[in-house]
């Protein structure tokens, strides 16, 4: 894999981890109150969390969150999703976003790629 490719999942997450872990300090409450209703959001229920991690990508591409995109690709990744599962999310994010989903899909399936070869 290149080094383009890396921008988009560990190489996101690494760059925004010490920034979060500053502010997370400055109000933990906050954060703690986010990891509370993550925890809820994503466990396995009515849908598998696969579903749910498919589902926040595709979010994540229409908001324009690179650092979501890194972290839910890495979530579907974790979560056994195959590539055609992530491209047809990808795809339903194109639908839904238009142009910019164009821009921020081909970003969330090489950050897949990443954590799909290498898993954490």
């Amino acid at each position: 894999m290149t080094d383009h490719v890396h921008d988009h999942g560990r190489g996101v997450l690494a760059q925004l981890a010490p920034e979060g872990r500053e502010l997370k300090a400055l109000i933990p409450g906050v954060y703690e109150g986010f990891a509370q209703l993550h925890s809820a959001a994503f466990a396995e229920g009515a849908v598998d969390k696969k579903t749910k991690e498919l589902l926040a990508l595709a979010i994540a591409i229409a908001v324009r969150c690179d650092g979501c995109i890194a972290s839910h690709a890495r979530g579907a990744a974790l979560n056994k999703a195959t590539e055609a599962e992530v491209a047809e999310t990808i795809g339903v994010a194109i639908s839904m976003s238009g142009g910019p989903g164009t821009v921020y899909g081909p970003r969330a399936l090489a950050a897949f790629r990443e954590f799909a070869t290498k898993p954490q």
